[in-house]
């Protein structure tokens, strides 16, 4: 699932692109800004749909208004494009959710979910054969913490400690909340009917409190 913005590339790599493209854009070149948006774009989309559904497109539309105006203080790689743009991404999602005060909609994604992190196990596996549906419903069961670290780790591409970052949270707390949620998504796989969220430390996704 951790796709990139160009033809399915992982994140990686298209990052050094995405690097020269931001720098040029920051120069005030509008097809550099442009290629940027290309490869940006559809992974945050998939992220958004994961989060707020159908509106997913009004909510990037609001990021990147965002990511425009303040383009010139950002400092960093591809890689911390990717996570700075996800942390916007993020932050309108749940200003949105905040606002609707529902849960996600269920959407249809271009793609089905593949390449999920690099360290595969029975849950992930398990998890690539998803249709994109299923298995955005099925995230969107999960406790906020762990639905937005699955997010951000398969969809956006991002490693453990950009995660955490763009969460607020430690990297361990990230790493238990992914491998917290990859097991329970295995565990609805094989008993959908009884499984139930029994976490009190966090609320669903969509409940943006």
């Amino acid at each position: 699932m951790a796709e990139g913005g160009d033809g399915g590339r992982k994140p990686e790599a298209y990052d050094d692109e995405l690097g020269e493209a931001v720098a040029r854009a920051q120069s005030g070149d509008e097809a550099a800004f442009s290629t940027a948006y290309r490869l940006v774009q559809p992974p945050m989309l998939r992220f958004l749909r994961g989060m707020v559904g159908e509106d997913a497109e009004d909510v990037a539309s609001d990021a990147w208004l965002e990511i425009a105006r303040d383009l010139s203080r950002f400092r960093g790689d591809g890689a911390g494009f990717r996570a700075w743009t996800a942390s916007i991404a993020r932050h309108r999602a749940i200003d949105h959710l905040r606002r609707l005060r529902s849960r996600p909609r269920a959407t249809y994604l271009e793609n089905d979910l593949v390449g999920l992190p690099a360290r595969q196990d029975t849950a992930s596996e398990a998890f690539e054969t998803l249709s994109t549906e299923r298995a955005l419903a099925l995230i969107a069961t999960l406790p906020r913490r762990q639905a937005e670290a699955v997010l951000l780790q398969t969809v956006i591409g991002l490693d453990g400690p950009s995660v955490a970052r763009v969460m607020g949270k430690r990297p361990g707390a990230v790493r238990s909340a992914v491998h917290r949620g990859l097991r329970r998504l295995a565990r609805q796989l094989a008993a959908p009917s009884s499984e139930h969220v029994t976490d009190s430390d966090s609320q669903p996704l969509g409940d943006a409190r």
